[in-house]
């Protein structure tokens, strides 16, 4: 059974600083966890499915002129 917690604060500004702490001191690569997940719950709901392309993270490249 997963435990939940919840930080409850005065203000947004407390929140986004409660948020900015936690996530800085996580593991690199948890964070990159996260964003995989993040990311494959994303594909599923606009596409109902994930292919192979849809587990590598994206690289775009674009020119300005």
């Amino acid at each position: 059974m997963k435990k939940i917690w919840v930080n409850k604060t005065d203000s947004f500004k407390d929140a986004e600083r409660f948020d900015r702490d936690y996530y800085f001191n996580m593991s690199t690569s948890a964070r990159l966890e996260i964003m995989q997940l993040l990311r494959e719950e994303y594909f599923k709901l606009k596409k109902g499915y994930i292919d192979e392309s849809g587990k590598r993270l994206r690289r775009v490249i674009r020119i300005i002129q």
